[in-house]
């Protein structure tokens, strides 16, 4: 797709399909609504006031052969509130545009951006948006697949930009969709494909192309270095462990004294069975997601790869597969994790922690200042926060007040959960230093203090995105499955 920027009255410009964005409470005689009401010879004012389109946040109606204009078709958005139009809305309506112009057989699509951004953020997150449009997660299907597509996408805007300007901000946008799109991708995969191995294997291939270093730790290596909590996880399945570790070459820059060099730690387990502790059957099959904070941290590397964060970086992704056998974990044993701490497993099934317990620590081995993990980890968070919000925990409140400032831009919620010590005693153990689960009380907050065992004194954040992972419903901007979330809140957090 050619994504372009102009500076240019919307109705001179030659396209499939106009979206304009309606915000709510605007009527046909409102000023911004007038000129377009009368370029289209009353044809807007009459679909207002009949009620056919309404002006709730991506409701849409199409109006063919629009009198007065170039293009064939007008697409009508509603935008909700002006007040509340944020560059999060817009890279909202970019992905309605998109879909909707892709559903009706366009080949050009112009979208009018009226909110009040600066141009080139908007046209970053615009490019982000028609970009997350268009993916589906229809990857495995040979048949009743939609291959129309959207071939050209104009970004009409009342702000004037310097050529290079606006390439620059596509550019960048386009970086961030791709890889969004590619984290997408690896969380629709169904288990028998994305193993460990695979994980790995995709891992090098995209670094090769995008100038991402990726070392494959295996098992061997894990086992001498100790991490037994991560092993602990693996036993069960035929499939190997790996430890993949992302670094941003940089031989022109050096570290600076006192300079922040950040972890970005994502859960990998490519299927979740809960082991010897099994899952109902009941939509098991969706444990195929439960690697979606690693596809976030390995996109997010993917676009710091090409555009380079203001400060030092590296991602860890333990990969794993979680299933019984005669070899797997069992409740009630006992592991020495990478820390040298005793941990005491009585749910199987709570394994994330474990694996991100070993990264973790490993992380700060290798120099890191600043963590922040990123995990499917608890279906607690779910039930305290239903699918809106992801939680938000940890040591380091500057980066958790940063994150969740960045929500106006990256549009991925967060609700800070309390940590306070008195967590703790929930998850002692009477056999070892720890035990991997707590009672049924908090359990979102006793996996996090879990894992704030291994972060230790490192300022330190956890993001536990279960159910964020996968949209069931779908929406107007974009398809039902994966969703990649988490890496945006990465990718504002460590450019801005």
């Amino acid at each position: 797709m050619r994504i372009e920027f102009l500076a240019r009255k919307y109705i001179e410009v030659a396209c499939d399909m106009l979206a304009y964005p309606v915000f709510e409470g605007e009527k046909p005689d409102s000023d911004p609504l007038v000129s377009l009401d009368k370029a289209t010879r009353g044809i807007v004012a009459a679909v207002l006031d009949s009620g056919e389109f309404k002006t709730d946040l991506h409701h849409a109606c199409v109006i063919h052969h629009p009198a007065g204009l170039k293009a064939g078709r007008l697409l009508l958005i509603g935008a909700g509130k002006k007040e509340e139009f944020t560059l999060a809305m817009l890279r909202q309506v970019a992905g309605t545009a998109a879909r909707a112009g892709r559903g009706a057989g366009c080949k050009s699509v112009a979208l009018l951006d009226r909110g009040d951004h600066d141009a080139r953020e908007a046209a970053r997150v615009i490019t982000e948006g028609v970009l997350y449009g268009q993916y589906d997660s229809d990857i495995h299907k040979t048949r009743d697949k939609d291959e129309r597509a959207v071939e050209r996408f104009v970004i009409l805007s009342k702000q004037r930009m310097a050529r290079s300007e606006a390439e620059a901000a596509i550019g960048r946008g386009t970086i961030i969709g791709e890889a969004t799109n590619f984290a997408r991708s690896l969380v629709d995969e169904p288990a028998n494909i994305l193993t460990p191995a695979q994980f790995a294997e995709r891992a090098l291939a995209v670094g090769a192309r995008v100038g991402l270093e990726v070392q494959i730790l295996e098992r061997e290596e894990l086992e001498k270095l100790g991490m037994n909590a991560m092993l602990a996880v693996s036993r069960g399945s035929a499939e190997p462990p790996k430890l993949l570790i992302l670094r941003i070459p940089e031989p022109e820059r050096k570290a600076r004294d006192g300079a922040p060099f950040h972890a970005l730690i994502g859960k990998g387990v490519t299927f979740d069975s809960g082991g010897i502790s099994i899952k109902p059957a009941e939509k098991m099959e969706r444990m195929k997601g439960d690697m979606a904070g690693g596809a976030a941290v390995l996109g997010a590397m993917i676009v710091f790869a090409q555009i380079r964060p203001r400060h030092r970086v590296i991602g860890l992704i333990p990969a794993v597969e979680n299933l019984p056998s005669g070899s797997a974990t069992k409740p009630g044993d006992v592991v020495r994790a990478f820390s040298g701490k005793t941990v005491e497993i009585i749910n199987t099934d709570a394994e994330g922690r474990l694996i991100l317990a070993d990264a973790l620590a490993y992380a700060r081995t290798l120099g890191a200042t600043n963590l922040i993990d990123i995990a499917t980890l608890t279906g607690a968070v779910m039930v305290a926060l239903g699918m809106v919000n992801a939680g938000v925990m940890g040591t380091d409140q500057k980066t958790i007040d940063r994150m969740r400032k960045n929500v106006y831009v990256a549009g991925e919620k967060l609700w800070q959960l309390p940590l306070d010590d008195e967590y703790r005693r929930l998850i002692r153990s009477e056999v070892a230093d720890i035990k991997n689960v707590g009672n049924r009380w908090g359990g979102a907050i006793t996996a996090a203090k879990f894992l704030q065992e291994f972060a230790e004194s490192t300022p330190w954040v956890h993001l536990d995105i279960a159910g964020m992972e996968y949209d069931d419903e779908g929406h107007p901007y974009c398809s039902r499955g994966a969703t990649g979330f988490g890496l945006r809140t990465l990718v504002q957090l460590m450019m801005s």
